[in-house]
């Protein structure tokens, strides 16, 4: 261990010590290697203050064996604090969906730690496949996505998982296989797709206020499935340009961490500085247009950001319209950049649907 970083901890732990032995009632007893035994113990007993940290620091050499590997994340750069930095302005970070994680069914996404035993069960498990809550549910930090203290060294910043995703929720199980964007797909996957009218009555049943393909369906609309009708893989999938889909996108040559989209990334293909806004305006546009007929059909409360179903069952095509509505409005939020085609396809059954103005 450099000693740098030795006389850091070490300054650290022993102003910790001390004060911890400034808040001992006069009647506590030393240790017995304290030559003083039997005495009070008083901070002015350097002896034993000493004699802890010498066996704090034989500690810390012997975790890390050669005594180097902590400084090659925990250093005075600011590797690290920058990245935390970032990423607490997240909804990763700030959200209070982790709470969820105390429930089997959702543990294994809504819970960081629920997250990672669940991509390192063997086998890995699905997210409906896990079957007990997290009882101490934790945020999706640096530990959910990242091998932290395993080796000690920078190998620790490999990902939990980027084996390919099997959208399980999905009719024929498509995969999803783009890099390091497949620890993002493991959770952003639908975990419901357009029922249909399975019964052939022309009624579609089970609608609530949470229907739809549930929260960050993102793989889903990347490769174009889930919603009424089908569809094919985004250019934004299909291209290597993007050989880490989300990743590529949302952190960006600079490995930023707090998932903004990166847009000098759009340049590479579009040129200029590109404005994807444009296109999300004119989407945004069709939504609204198709919300308020569906207001007007009295299934859904409203076509902003709290709007949902009112109603638990519907005429098909009606229903149809509904979930493609909320697949791209309430759960993809792209407004269309995730997959263009994909989108406008959603937009053009569902106004064919129920006849958009």
């Amino acid at each position: 261990m450099s000693a740098k970083f030795k006389r850091y901890v070490l300054a650290t732990l022993g102003s910790t010590v001390l004060m911890g032995l400034l808040a001992l009632p006069a009647e506590a007893k030393p240790p017995a290697d304290n030559p003083n035994a039997g005495q009070p113990l008083k901070p002015s007993d350097g002896a034993v203050i000493n004699g802890r940290l010498d066996q704090i620091e034989t500690t810390l050499d012997s975790i890390t064996n050669s005594g180097d590997q902590c400084t090659a994340c925990h250093n005075d750069t600011d590797l690290i604090s920058s990245k935390h930095a970032q990423w607490s302005l997240t909804r990763h970070a700030t959200g209070e969906a982790f709470l969820r994680g105390t429930s089997a069914g959702c543990s294994g996404c809504h819970s960081g730690g629920g997250f990672v035993a669940r991509v390192t069960a063997d086998p890995p498990q699905d997210p409906d496949e896990v079957t007990e809550g997290d009882p101490s549910p934790s945020r999706q930090d640096c530990r959910a996505c990242h091998q932290i203290h395993v080796t000690y060294t920078t190998a620790d910043w490999a990902l939990e998982t980027t084996a390919p995703v099997s959208l399980y929720a999905v009719t024929g199980t498509p995969v999803f296989n783009k890099g390091e964007g497949n620890l993002c797909a493991s959770c952003h996957q639908p975990r419901r797709e357009y029922p249909g009218d399975p019964d052939g009555d022309g009624i579609v049943t089970g609608i609530s206020t949470h229907w739809g393909p549930h929260h960050g369906p993102q793989s889903g609309m990347m490769l174009g499935v889930a919603g009424s009708v089908s569809g094919e893989p985004g250019t934004h999938y299909k291209t290597n340009i993007l050989a880490d889909s989300c990743v590529s996108c949302h952190m960006g040559s600079n490995d930023m961490h707090n998932l903004d989209v990166d847009t000098s990334v759009c340049e590479t293909c579009h040129g200029g500085e590109f404005d994807p806004s444009t296109y999300q305006d004119y989407i945004k546009g069709r939504l609204d247009v198709l919300g308020a007929k569906l207001v007007s059909l009295g299934v859904l409360s409203s076509y902003d950001e709290s709007g949902h179903p009112t109603v638990t069952e519907a005429d098909e095509p009606v229903a149809a319209a509904l979930f493609n509505w909320l697949y791209i409005a309430h759960e993809d939020k792209s407004l269309g950049v995730h997959n263009p085609n994909y989108t406008e396809a959603l937009l053009d059954a569902a106004c064919t649907n129920v006849g958009c103005p």
